[in-house]
């Protein structure tokens, strides 16, 4: 359920009304800069991809488990894992942004920043966290202190740990 109310109705907007339409729907003018828009918005569609895949490839390699269908069998901290405890939905969210941006549409990128981020965040700690504490207990509690929530660390301290 909560997946379908996240990406099925990305998937129909962009048949209708249009990824493009928004901001003409909505009477706001399009995003400034388009030339920068664009290269912003495909960079991040590709990082966000990356990290979808990567994070969702460890899971079902690592964790013997799959994203929303099937529960893991174990904590996942390698890979994508090792640097950010939410690799799969900062990809998404950095995907989202990039689409709004390639789209050249104020009413998309602001919907992606004010909604489509703050309501997953919200979930992932106040219910995902809890659930994974429950889950794995201590051994989830030392992977939660050295791995940063959502944005990723770029040092190397955390390899080789479980």
């Amino acid at each position: 359920m909560y997946w379908s109310c996240l990406v099925f109705p990305g998937l129909i907007s962009f048949f209708y009304p249009g990824l493009t339409r928004y901001d003409e729907l909505l009477g706001i003018p399009p995003l400034p800069f388009r030339s920068g828009a664009l290269l912003v918005g495909a960079f991040l569609v590709v990082i966000g991809t990356v990290l979808l895949v990567a994070s969702n490839k460890c899971l079902i390699k690592v964790g013997k488990g799959a994203a929303a269908f099937l529960l893991t069998q174990r904590i996942v901290s390698e890979s994508v894992y090792q640097r950010t405890r939410n690799p799969m939905s900062l990809g998404f969210y950095l995907a989202c942004i990039g689409v709004g941006l390639l789209a050249g549409s104020t009413a998309l990128t602001l919907g992606a920043l004010l909604v489509v981020i703050p309501v997953p965040v919200f979930n992932l700690k106040f219910f995902e966290e809890v659930e994974l504490d429950h889950r794995y207990g201590q051994t989830y509690r030392e992977y939660k202190r050295r791995v940063p929530f959502l944005i990723p660390s770029l040092t190397r301290k955390n390899e080789g740990r479980p």
